[in-house]
């Protein structure tokens, strides 16, 4: 766990509970203004097909948002920058309008085979697609271009690894079929097998007895 995330959520009101929970603090000092991403962080990021995103609107309600994409859709522009593509959607545009007014982010991401999570503050801010279209090309799929937006970009401030604990395995279907497809091909194999070992073939007799009754 980096030093600066426990910093920035360990708010005065956060103190307070702890200890009136357990009858004494934690205050933790963090020894960076931002922690980098590093490659176990950037590796982690790149492998993710989706995430969540927490904004906070003007009267102070948190907002979750569930974004997803091909691999590496969210992507470590630098060690203190991620980036993705905001495509059209429902036209709420609700995480948009918050961070015009509260540019404090917090991004969730899982792997549930792996039972692993990775959570990252940040402060995050809105770019006009049409302005940057050389960040588009970076950010967007080639068939995917012309329906971005926006794009977001993130300031990562720090982040935190959690303990697997109480992370239920889950599988997408592309990663059960990739696990499923070479047991198929060898069962179908082994069933071929079988049926052609059960196939009745004509013995040497029979082929005798064949030609008498011919002669």
């Amino acid at each position: 766990m980096t030093r600066k995330y426990l910093e920035v959520l360990g708010t005065p009101a956060v103190l307070r509970a702890q200890e009136n929970a357990y009858g004494r603090s934690r205050p933790v000092h963090g020894d960076a203004e931002r922690d980098p991403l590093g490659p176990d962080e950037a590796a982690f990021i790149a492998a993710r097909d989706s995430f969540y995103l927490a904004t906070v609107s003007e009267a102070g309600w948190p907002y979750i948002q569930h974004r997803g994409g091909n691999a590496g859709f969210l992507r470590a522009l630098d060690p203190h920058t991620l980036g993705f593509a905001d495509y059209r959607g429902n036209r709420q545009l609700l995480s948009t309008g918050n961070l015009a007014a509260n540019d404090c982010v917090s991004l969730f991401l899982m792997d549930y085979p792996h039972r692993a999570r990775l959570k990252i503050l940040g402060r995050a801010r809105t770019l006009d697609a049409r302005e940057n279209p050389e960040l588009v090309t970076r950010l967007a799929e080639p068939e995917m271009r012309r329906e971005v937006e926006r794009l977001i970009l993130v300031d990562v401030v720090s982040f935190d690894w959690n303990c697997p604990k109480f992370i239920t395995p889950r599988f997408t279907a592309a990663e059960v079929r990739s696990v499923l497809e070479p047991l198929q091909h060898r069962i179908a194999e082994l069933e071929a097998r079988l049926a052609e070992a059960a196939a009745p073939r004509p013995s040497a007799s029979d082929g005798r007895g064949a030609a008498r009754e011919g002669e």
